[in-house]
């Protein structure tokens, strides 16, 4: 049987931001990679600097982003789920977790990455998580992936304590900054900034281009 990586998160950039390094490494160790992306960020702030975009023209333009993103990303299988941006706390749980099941069923993946629900700062990114998570319990358990779960809250490491999985992705930094590159209607100036950053040696910038944290999920039952 092929190992196969799903990714589901809600925004475009949330998989260049969290996950770049790790799906290259899954990629390069033979493993297929899917990105399951629940909406396309039209209700993002940013327009560009200086704008390339406006509110009618930005859902397209993210949308493109994201497939520029993946390419440089080698994800196998990218999946618009089509909900709206920061609506998702709003959709009805059960339903979305019946979806978010028949997606996981479908696919058959051996890991599953998330955002780990209460500890990912967005509203958006907890009832991702939530979704995610609800949808995989639901499962018989010999059949359920293994999750991996993204927390970016203050509070994770008090709660949940360190992260179980670091995978060092320095050999894909560059890789991730292109594909944070090419978000450029959101990413311009945190790339700037990042950029500034490295070469100042700035310990912090250059740890998140060298490891991607996460949280093995572990169900009660």
């Amino acid at each position: 049987m092929e190992n196969h990586l799903l990714v589901i998160l809600p925004h475009p950039d949330d998989e260049s931001f969290g996950v770049a390094g790790t799906m290259l490494n899954y990629k390069e160790n033979g493993w297929k990679v899917t990105y399951a992306c629940m909406t396309l960020g039209e209700m993002g702030r940013n327009m560009g600097n200086p704008p390339i975009a406006n509110r009618e023209t930005l859902p397209q333009l993210r949308k493109q982003e994201l497939e520029a993103a993946a390419k440089i990303l080698k994800i196998d299988d990218l999946i618009l789920l089509g909900l709206r941006d920061k609506t998702i706390e709003f959709e009805d749980e059960d339903k979305l977790a019946e979806r978010m099941r028949t997606l996981i069923e479908d696919c058959k993946p051996t890991l599953v990455i998330t955002f780990y629900p209460g500890y990912a700062v967005h509203p958006d990114h907890d009832a991702c998580g939530a979704v995610v998570i609800k949808a995989v319990a639901s499962m018989p358990k010999e059949q359920r992936p293994t999750v991996h779960a993204l927390a970016f809250s203050r509070d994770c490491i008090d709660d949940l304590g360190e992260p179980q999985i670091i995978n060092e992705i320095s050999r894909f930094h560059q890789e991730k900054l292109d594909a944070l590159k090419a978000h450029k209607t959101q990413t311009q100036e945190v790339i700037r900034q990042t950029e500034i950053a490295l070469q100042e040696g700035n310990d912090e910038a250059m740890d998140r281009l060298k490891y991607e944290r996460f949280w093995l999920y572990s169900f009660n039952d």
